[in-house]
């Protein structure tokens, strides 16, 4: 299944509490139960003022519904074609 990287513009991402944070993956997790087993979310990057979230899905049109579903702001998708990291340089 095609990996996607999804950016979230959400100002104070970096500053939600523990249990915000948790709210947060509970609503994600209660829409991907019911959107079924063609998109998955792997995790998820919280910085300043983004999330990057990484999901697998079937397309995008999947991953837009999600948000849709939960509330959550989507800035842009990114198929994933690659993945690099030190060990790439042999």
């Amino acid at each position: 299944m095609p990996q996607y990287v999804i950016e979230r513009d959400l100002p104070g991402a970096g500053q939600l509490t523990p249990d915000e944070l948790k709210a947060v993956s509970r609503t994600s997790c209660d829409v991907l139960d019911k959107l079924g087993p063609d998109i998955q979310w792997v995790h998820s990057y919280v910085t300043g003022d983004k999330i990057f979230c990484i999901y697998q899905s079937t397309g995008e049109a999947l991953i837009r519904e999600h948000a849709r579903q939960g509330g959550f702001p989507v800035t842009a998708i990114h198929e994933i074609k690659s993945v690099i990291n030190p060990a790439t340089a042999g």
